[in-house]
């Protein structure tokens, strides 16, 4: 997609690349991909597996939806189609994505690991170092998100366990683990719902809760929960808007501390913009731990050959372990000699300016704010680099990176 010319230099393959460099293929960068073509600037991107958007495709479970509706999740230019559920599966997300690569002639180059990536500021461009290549831009573009790789916690004796441990970036169904007790560790999104398919297999998951958690009901009378806090933030602060959804959720839900799930003293929305952690949206989970479907868990003091032992002071068998620990960013471990990220690989500038750094540097899918805020990011990055582009049109980079305009 990128205009590119290549030369060799002492066995080094160059491509010189005339547009941004965009590194994952992800709905991040497909989204700030198609707003460049809208505004006439060309750009390539990187993609470290063999396909768009594979997250969706490779790591996620099965019965996995769309947790917001879907008019919360489009991306710019393109919406869902109009057939699609209002709370849309995995294989409609990721043909919507695979659609939206194609309604916009994104073509990434696939397979390229970025192993390093820094700015030069005597040529003053962006070096990307792949297993093959080494590509140079004007701009970059992190588009590797806040989920680009599974967090394993350190558990002690986790080495004695004699069963399989999974992260549940590898579990795609509990269909053949009916009678089989599984051991969940984590309670969010994923751990829930997780728990929610295994018993559905008939399966008997047993669920750490570690921590505290926020449990909201996805709908609340037909309605988006999601929906009415975005409403009501439009005329009310968030910290009354918090206390409203925790009203809703007691009625709704009851009291959740009761099950062994307490409630965090700092609100949904309060929590999440300050530290990420997304609140849960039951789609049933919930009602299974009622009935003692799913067996809440207080932490796990230590693995042993056959199961666990808990901080309450049970011990007991498991033939499993599936950790829904989430996921975490790896731009630390690529990026280079810039300091506009923290040691956990998110912006130091927080959420609505975090999208741009320095010398060409850009961000998008780091807002915590889902793929709304991946699509505010795309829109700014978009218009602020085809400022720049219009300014330099008709400008070529010489083989000696020198600009030479026409």
């Amino acid at each position: 997609m990128g205009s590119c010319k290549k030369e060799c230099r002492s066995q080094v393959k160059w491509l010189w690349v005339h547009g941004p460099i965009i590194v994952g293929a992800g709905p991040s960068g497909l989204a700030v991909a198609a707003c460049l073509k809208e505004n006439g600037v060309p750009s390539l991107i990187l993609e470290r597996t063999d396909c768009i958007a594979s997250l969706w495709q490779q790591k996620s479970y099965n019965c996995l939806k769309l947790h917001l509706p879907k008019q919360f999740c489009e991306l710019p230019l393109l919406k869902f189609p109009e057939n699609f559920p209002k709370y849309p599966t995995k294989p409609q997300f990721v043909s919507y994505m695979e659609s939206y690569a194609k309604y916009f002639s994104i073509r990434p180059k696939f397979n390229q690991v970025v192993q390093r990536a820094e700015f030069d500021s005597v040529s003053g461009f962006w070096r990307i170092q792949t297993q093959n290549f080494q590509y140079l831009s004007r701009w970059l573009i992190v588009a590797t998100g806040e989920n680009a790789e599974p967090v394993i916690p350190k558990i002690q004796g986790i080495e004695k366990f004699q069963g399989p441990v999974m992260h549940t970036s590898v579990y795609k169904s509990g269909s053949g683990l009916k009678n089989q007790r599984i051991l969940v560790v984590g309670c969010g999104n994923s751990g829930m719902e997780v728990s929610l398919d295994l018993c559905r297999h008939q399966a008997i998951p047993h669920m750490v809760v570690r921590n505290s958690v926020h449990i909201l009901p996805r709908e609340t009378f037909g309605i988006s929960t999601f929906a009415i806090a975005m409403a009501l933030l439009k005329w009310f602060p968030l910290r009354l808007v918090d206390k409203f959804l925790l009203l809703l959720a007691n009625f709704t839900l009851g009291n959740t501390d009761e099950l062994g799930l307490r409630r965090p003293k700092t609100g949904p929305i309060e929590l999440k913009n300050a530290t990420g952690k997304t609140p849960v949206l039951d789609v049933g989970a919930l009602s299974q731990i009622k009935f003692g479907k799913i067996k809440v868990m207080e932490g796990v003091k230590e693995m042993t050959r056959n199961g666990a032992k808990f901080m309450d002071g049970q011990e007991k068998e498991f033939d499993s372990i599936i950790l829904a620990t989430g996921y975490k960013s790896n731009v630390p471990s690529w990026l280079k000699g810039t300091d506009f990220f923290t040691k956990d690989g998110m912006p130091k500038t927080p959420f609505p300016n975090g999208w741009k750094g320095e010398n060409g540097l850009y961000t998008v899918g780091f807002t915590r704010r889902g793929l709304l805020g991946t699509s505010s990011d795309a829109v700014k990055i978009a218009g602020d680099i085809s400022d720049q582009w219009r300014k330099i049109k008709g400008c070529e980079i010489s083989s000696d990176t020198n600009w030479k305009c026409k």
